[in-house]
């Protein structure tokens, strides 16, 4: 689970279902993601309110902005992703596997 920087938005990711929900504060389900998405294992929010999804069976991590664009970024086996803001750089945990990977943000 990931809350906007707003606080506006909370996201789910659901493995099982292979997707992540967006709720606004009344519990409302306002947007679902799916489609390029399998075994959905973590989100981050980056303080930009983008939101990062891992897709640890389809081998991405999506990027998607508050208008739902969407773009992929192929990994392999991607667990969980964090943004930091202060090196500029996205963190990504794989899984069966010890390491970490470290990209920088154009």
């Amino acid at each position: 689970m990931e809350l906007s920087p707003t606080g506006d938005n909370l996201y789910i990711t659901n493995s099982t279902q292979q997707k992540l929900f967006t709720l606004v504060r009344d519990g409302s389900v306002v947007a679902t993601l799916d489609p390029e998405l399998q075994y959905t294992t973590g989100a981050h929010v980056t303080p930009s309110g983008q939101v990062l999804v891992c897709g640890q069976a389809s081998k991405i991590i999506l990027q998607v902005d508050s208008k739902g664009s969407k773009k992929p970024a192929n990994l392999g086996g991607p667990w969980s992703v964090c943004y930091n803001s202060n090196t500029d750089s996205i963190i990504v945990g794989r899984v069966n596997n010890n390491k970490i990977l470290l990209y920088q943000v154009q």
